[in-house]
């Protein structure tokens, strides 16, 4: 029952923006929206992610943290998508050429290729062998943030926010391993 009240509250946002923009049609810039709607939505399931680990003793939904991790992956996929085939219409030199000149674009590609490798090796087999890599995401939603406020060319309070839920994630994770290394100090 969890697991598909996940899938629902996950697929919910791509529901959304496809009414927003099949349906009601009151979307001035699709592309943008695209842009923005599924940034934005990836980098929250990514922020909510790695908050599982946070909280697990409170609230333990660690055996769902891969799954929710895919759905930020599959949101980022969209954000990629929508760049290659609409605004760049599957051109690869404007790709390439957009990437060189746009700093931001690169620091996407970049998270996006990170996200790529954990969701590429996320499998049960794969971890065990790249899990020490996954701490990746931390770097990976640095440059997302980065890359966000760049692309708009201006810090909004939603940006900031972001900027502040990384300072207080890497905090809590870091007094999280020191006090599970103490633990194993004393033990």
């Amino acid at each position: 029952m969890k697991r598909f009240l996940i899938y629902l509250i996950m697929l919910s946002p791509l529901v959304l923006l496809s009414a927003q923009i099949l349906i009601f049609e009151n979307v001035v810039d699709p592309i943008k929206y695209i842009y923005t709607f599924t940034g934005v939505t990836s980098t929250i399931i990514l922020f909510v992610s790695i908050l599982i680990s946070l909280f697990k003793k409170q609230i333990n939904f660690m055996k769902y943290r891969k799954l929710i991790g895919l759905f930020g992956f599959f949101y980022a996929f969209l954000h990629l998508i929508n760049f290659v085939v609409f605004d760049a219409d599957l051109d690869i030199f404007f790709i390439i050429d957009e990437t060189l000149d746009k700093p931001f674009i690169y620091l996407g590609m970049i998270a996006f290729f990170i996200l790529l490798f954990m969701a590429i090796t996320s499998t049960k087999n794969l971890f065990k062998k790249y899990s020490k890599y996954h701490q990746l995401v931390y770097l990976a939603l640095i440059l997302i943030t980065i890359h966000f406020v760049m692309a708009q060319k201006s810090i909004t309070i939603l940006q900031l926010i972001y900027i502040v839920m990384i300072f207080i994630i890497a905090y809590c994770k870091l007094l999280q391993k020191i006090v599970e290394k103490n633990k194993k100090l004393t033990s």
